[in-house]
């Protein structure tokens, strides 16, 4: 095969890099945009929503509300949540997904990586022995077996049930 067509992904390609307005900022100003935003949960001082163009199904991250680019400008209790969250984010995933493994962990800068450098993310991703295949490996190409509205409920659920308590 020569190619194959992801035209969703041009929505990212072309818009991700000409934002006037910080998405992470954009998703935690309106709550009764939560579900249209894939905001699956809003702590005090950060929310978790589902990335728009995961690696694997599950696939979220932990973005604090206050705009920073570094660690070093957030305060101590916007870290220590983060890091409750993402705790937190190890059972519901399990719950849910029953992952192998987890990846956990930032890109700082964009020489590492970060899609969005201006506004810290932390992501956090259930992993399974073998989801590295072909298609991945060889292809570039993620094959995701859920959709992201899917996605959203059993993870909103989850938090729904717990009483959202980190």
């Amino acid at each position: 095969m020569d190619y194959l067509w992801s035209p969703w992904r041009y929505a990212y390609v072309s818009g991700a890099a000409h934002r006037d307005v910080c998405i992470f900022c954009e998703m935690g100003s309106d709550p009764a945009r939560d579900r249209e935003r894939l905001v699956v949960h809003r702590g005090n001082f950060n929310l978790i929503v589902l990335n728009r163009f995961p690696y694997t199904s599950g696939h979220v991250m932990i973005a604090p509300y206050k705009h920073v680019a570094a660690l070093a400008d957030l305060d101590l209790e916007t870290l220590a949540e983060m890091m409750a969250l993402a705790r937190t984010l190890e059972t519901v995933l399990r719950n849910a997904y029953r992952p192998d493994g987890y990846n956990i962990g930032m890109n700082l800068g964009r020489a590492a990586g970060a899609g969005i450098a201006d506004h810290l993310h932390f992501h956090v991703l259930p992993r399974w022995i073998g989801d590295v295949n072909f298609m991945t490996a060889v292809g570039d190409t993620r094959v995701l077996p859920e959709d992201l509205n899917t996605s959203y409920e059993k993870l909103a659920g989850f938090f729904r049930q717990a009483g959202a308590v980190p």
